[in-house]
């Protein structure tokens, strides 16, 4: 394996540009990933403050670089409060009762075993996760609606500590501020690296008081990405990818500086996009994408239905996919999210997805793996 010492530290000094204070106290011993005090390594939305008798926890504005986003001021409930403290949302930690606006907030709360925590969620259809499905079932866990108009009387009912929402650029948190219960802003989703995503279980372990368990989860699939990134870093023939389909007569694909465009490209493909700039999505015209994409190897699509889907119902829906050469050649790789674990792994685990993709795209660098969320989809 490469050295991972000199990947991190190379990482370290490129982004040091943005929070440099975050870029300290780094322990790093042979391939070994070792993480200490404050040090931000891959994530660039969010840096750590530990002082005396709080933290800091600085978001950083993803579509205004130079703005913050937000400020968190964590005092421990233990700790009589101290009486001058930097302006900042005051929270008290560990926090005792909480809503998830979505799946992947609540993904991360998985890996730091604080789902115990949960009074709500919205939308639970599409929360793949035990423990949140039956808790719903139950009653124990309210279904406070729509992530986008959540149910505000319920969220009042249930008396969170805290709320954990995903924004849609600056669109704020609306009604929700009337309500006077911190909404922590996860933007997460807007880090270009998978690990830089995945550090953020990082951020929500503060909140919880579980550093020590979030420094070391990090450091495993740390070790474990780069260990996969290792066995395609010397392949040279690459299959060329596109990914999803038509949505509201738009193609939306992902930018070229994407967590996702990230995933092809340590995975052993060669991305179509990769030359695009931006971190979120990429609107284009089915004619677009035909130009670009029409003699592609690979098409990986994410779907959610009841059913699996088949080349038929994907032509069925839109007759002009069959113009694809990855559609005429059945080298179609699909992931049903809502029968797998896909977007509830994500953000913890890119290394599970990264091995999907390496078995995908070079099989034979791992024999006998069996995809856990792509599947070749067939004619029927």
């Amino acid at each position: 394996m490469k050295t991972l010492v000199f990947q991190l530290l190379t990482l370290v000094f490129c982004s040091a540009f943005i929070f440099p204070s975050c870029r300290k106290n780094a322990a790093l011993a042979g391939s070994d990933t070792v993480l200490s005090g404050d040090s931000v390594y891959f994530a660039k939305g969010f840096r750590i403050e530990t002082r005396d008798n709080y933290t800091l926890l600085t978001v950083r504005n993803p579509w205004k670089p130079e703005r913050e986003l937000q400020r968190f001021v964590l005092v421990p409930r233990a700790d009589t409060l101290p009486k001058s403290l930097p302006q900042g949302i005051l929270i008290r930690t560990p926090l005792r009762r909480t809503v998830s606006f979505g799946s992947v907030q609540c993904g991360f709360m998985a890996g730091l075993d604080v789902l115990t925590t949960l009074v709500g969620v919205c939308e639970p259809e599409y929360i793949n996760i035990p423990f949140v499905r039956n808790g719903v079932r139950d009653g124990k866990i309210a279904n406070v609606g729509q992530a986008a108009n959540p149910d505000m009387e319920r969220i009042m009912f249930v008396e969170p500590d805290a709320l954990f929402t995903a924004p849609i650029e600056e669109s704020g948190t609306g009604q929700i501020t009337a309500l006077g219960i911190p909404a922590v802003e996860c933007v997460d989703y807007m880090e270009s690296s998978p690990l830089g995503r995945a550090e953020w279980i990082r951020f929500f372990a503060l909140f919880f008081e579980k550093r020590n368990s979030a420094d070391s989860l990090f450091a495993q699939t740390v070790n474990n990405y780069k260990a996969l990134q290792d066995l395609t870093a010397q392949i040279e023939i690459r299959p060329t990818v596109f990914s999803e389909t038509i949505y509201g007569g738009l193609w939306y694909l992902p930018g070229g500086n994407s967590y996702m465009a990230h995933f092809f490209r340590d995975a052993g493909a060669d991305y179509l996009w990769k030359e695009n700039t931006q971190t979120g999505s990429v609107a284009l015209s089915f004619e677009a994408v035909l130009e670009k994409a029409e003699k592609a190897d690979c098409w990986l699509i994410k779907y959610n239905a009841p059913n699996e889907l088949t080349l038929r119902e994907l032509e069925k829906d839109f007759p002009n996919y069959a113009l694809f050469d990855a559609y005429k050649k059945g080298n179609v790789y699909a992931c049903n999210t809502g029968k797998t674990t896909y977007y509830e792994d994500l953000p913890v685990h890119p290394d599970y997805i990264l091995k999907d993709l390496v078995g995908v795209f070079h099989p034979e660098v791992l024999p006998g793996y069996r995809p856990k969320y792509y599947r070749k989809i067939g004619k029927e």
